[in-house]
């Protein structure tokens, strides 16, 4: 087995609803075989929606990707292997099977790596272009900064005037 691969984003397939079950089950497979230096993370990338039921909000969490698990591992032919042969995975993202890794820009459209502040070169007067959501190429200006919860307030034109809207890092870009 090859140790020197950096690791690298791979998809695997879950039975619906098994997302949580899959997760476990890959956390055990991989403590029970020593695989921690294969295996870095293990991931159900998930949105907060708010829904009102009965006249009262509630925020509740949604999985982005159902039947989908990320997994950031070192990828070789017996990692693999135990992976796919895991309780609930029905196979890795890929051509006929095999697992195909994530390019680093859908990555970062996926959020599956957390941006620090340092890295997040984005200031408060920037102009920037939303490039995933459902205000996707629109243009607007950074009005405010929120490092703790990765999220910036962005004024958007829209019907005329400026509105503005909140968005994670991974969803703007500068001009």
């Amino acid at each position: 087995m090859e140790i020197n691969e950096s690791m690298k984003w791979y998809v695997i397939h879950t039975y619906a609803s098994y997302e949580s079950v899959v997760k476990n089950n890959l956390e055990k497979m991989i403590e029970n075989n020593n695989l921690q230096d294969f295996v870095d993370e293990i991931a159900i990338p998930v949105e907060e929606d708010v829904v009102e039921k009965n006249g009262k909000r509630k925020v509740i969490e949604r999985k982005k990707f159902p039947g989908y698990v990320f997994v950031k591992m070192r990828y070789t032919d017996h990692v693999w292997y135990m992976i796919a042969n895991t309780r609930g995975v029905t196979g890795f993202v890929g051509p006929q099977g095999k697992a195909l890794a994530l390019t680093s820009d859908e990555v970062k459209r996926m959020g599956l790596e957390k941006i620090t502040a340092e890295d997040f070169d984005i200031k408060v007067g920037d102009n920037i272009k939303i490039v995933s959501g459902a205000l996707d190429t629109f243009l607007g200006t950074v009005e405010e900064v929120f490092a703790d919860k990765q999220k910036v307030r962005v004024f958007v034109q829209m019907f005329g005037r400026p509105t503005p809207v909140e968005l994670d890092f991974t969803q703007i870009e500068k001009i």
